[in-house]
């Protein structure tokens, strides 16, 4: 009887110690190569879906001037301790990646406006380098700057941590797994501003979630009397947040301008770009966010009516003229159209 238990508990030492080698030799054989993909050289930052939508937006009839001041961290989040008490949440170069968006849409001319200061003490190097030392010498002429028809003014409104998290995981004689996930959200406000008027024409909030995962997997028991195995692995994966609120700001950006199309104060290059599947999309989750009528949710988009026969809601561009940048005069009979005729298009800025 002793013996059968004796051979019994050799048995299931046996057995466990064999599972554990199982387990532990990949394991072992992991920490002996470097991970992959952890050293590389500098690349460009890679391009989401709303980026590739972002420049395959229709062309436009001509492009904007627009100008941005500053995007503010509205936030009030820090990280948590203890990495730091004092490093804020987010990223505070948005207003880089807001230009950089209005750019790449193909719809905007941005002008300088965040180091404007830094532009205007240049301009004054070069005037005071180039003024003329003889007498009869033509003083240098700079061009004028070129002043913005549209403000685009937002913020980081909200980041809020732990939105969504679980996990699951399990054990068994020593040896388990575990897995584990986060989902944090940022949101982002946009509104253009009409420099004539200081209307806002369009305001745009966009959430973006911000998506961590953990997994990891141990090995603890007793092989013998007294010998215990013990190995763990696991990894961590998290989405960067500077790459969440990019996206943020080039959704944001193609909502304001696909509204600006919608209601009339951007023009399209061709007008039946508006039925593009692209367009749609963008106008159709719009439209489904304001609860739309569930009847209407598959009829196509197109221009909105014009609510006002002063046609407050017109950008009034800038152009470059010999005489310096004048406003363009408004349209000769601009009155209120009648929906079944083709929508009022406004001249826009030139193409530069």
């Amino acid at each position: 009887m002793r013996q059968a238990r004796w051979h019994s508990r050799c048995a299931t030492v046996l057995f466990r110690g064999v599972l554990a080698l199982c387990v532990l030799l990949p394991m072992a054989a992991c920490t002996t190569v470097p991970p992959s993909n952890v050293e590389s050289n500098a690349v460009l930052t890679p391009s989401s879906k709303i980026t590739r939508d972002l420049l395959k937006l229709p062309l436009p009839k001509a492009k904007v001037a627009v100008a941005v001041y500053g995007m503010r961290d509205q936030t009030g989040q820090y990280k948590p301790s203890p990495d730091s008490s004092y490093s804020t949440a987010v990223t505070q170069g948005s207003a880089s990646m807001l230009v950089k968006a209005l750019k790449d849409s193909g719809w905007y001319l941005p002008v300088e406006r965040e180091g404007l200061q830094n532009l205007l003490t240049e301009r004054k190097i070069v005037r005071a380098i180039e003024s003329p030392t003889e007498k009869g010498k033509p003083a240098i002429d700079l061009p004028g700057l070129l002043p913005a028809s549209l403000v685009v003014e937002g913020g980081l409104i909200a980041y809020e941590s732990n939105v969504r998290t679980g996990g699951k995981g399990a054990n068994y004689l020593g040896i388990g797994s575990n897995s584990s996930y986060r989902v944090d959200q940022v949101t982002v406000s946009l509104r253009l501003v009409d420099t004539r008027t200081g209307q806002i024409l369009g305001v745009v909030t966009v959430t973006k979630t911000i998506y961590s995962y953990q997994f990891s997997a141990s090995v603890y028991l007793f092989t013998a009397y007294q010998n215990l195995l013990q190995g763990e692995t696991g990894f961590t994966s998290n989405e960067p947040i500077q790459l969440g609120v990019r996206q943020a700001l080039e959704a944001a950006v193609i909502q304001l301008t696909l509204q600006g199309v919608r209601d009339r104060f951007l023009e399209l290059q061709n007008e039946q770009d508006i039925y593009m599947p692209l367009v749609q999309k963008y106008l159709r989750a719009d439209q489904d966010n304001t609860n739309a009528p569930e009847d209407a949710s598959d009829a196509l988009i197109g221009y909105s009516t014009l609510a006002s026969e002063s046609h407050a809601g017109m950008v009034q561009p800038f152009v470059l003229s010999p005489a310096g940048v004048v406003p363009l005069p408004r349209p000769a009979g601009a009155t209120l159209p009648d929906p079944s005729k083709k929508p009022v298009l406004l001249p826009r800025l030139e193409q530069l």
